[in-house]
C-alpha cells in the first residue's frame, strides 16, 4: 500500500486527484498507475485503470490472474469492473470512499459481476487514514 501511497503522491505532484495503484504478482510489483484524467485529458485514466494497462502490457495479457491490485482509494463503479474484466485475483483497498466507491460504498460491482465472469476477492481498509489524508480537504 505505501507503493500506492507513493504513486498518488506523484498523481498529485501532476495535478491530477492523487490516487494511486500497483498490481502485484508473486511478490512483486510488475505495473504502477496514478490518476492521469488532468493531465493525461482522458477521464478513463484513473490510477486502477493505468496500473491494470500497464501490467497487462508487462505481463503480455490482458488476463491478470494471480494479481493482486493495491490502490489507495476505493474503486470507482468503472474501475471496478475492469478489475473483474481483468480477472484480478484481490483488490486491496486503502480507504473506502462513499462518495464514488464502486465496490463497498456506493455500489457493488464486484458482487453484482462476480458470479458471472470472475470473483475479485476485496481487503478493505489498509491504511485508511493516511490514505484518505492524501486527499485535498475539499475532496474528502
Amino acid at each position: 500500500m505505501r507503493q500506492a501511497m507513493a504513486e498518488a503522491r506523484l498523481a498529485a505532484s501532476k495535478g491530477n486527484v492523487p490516487v494511486g495503484s500497483v498490481v502485484v504478482r508473486e511478490g512483486r510489483i510488475v505495473a504502477r498507475g496514478h490518476n492521469e484524467v488532468v493531465s493525461g485529458h482522458d477521464p478513463t485514466a484513473h490510477a486502477e485503470i493505468v496500473a491494470l494497462r500497464r501490467a497487462g502490457a508487462a505481463l503480455d495479457t490482458p488476463a491478470l490472474t494471480g494479481c493482486t491490485l493495491y490502490t489507495t482509494l476505493e474503486p470507482c463503479p468503472m474501475c471496478a469492473a475492469a478489475l473483474v474484466w481483468a480477472r484480478v485475483d484481490r483488490v486491496v483497498i486503502g480507504a473506502l470512499f462513499p462518495r464514488t466507491g464502486g465496490v463497498r460504498s456506493l455500489a457493488r460491482i464486484l458482487d453484482l459481476m462476480g458470479p458471472v465472469i470472475h470473483r475479485v476477492e476485496v481487503v478493505a481498509e489498509v491504511l485508511p487514514q493516511e490514505c484518505l489524508a492524501l486527499l485535498p480537504p475539499d475532496y474528502r
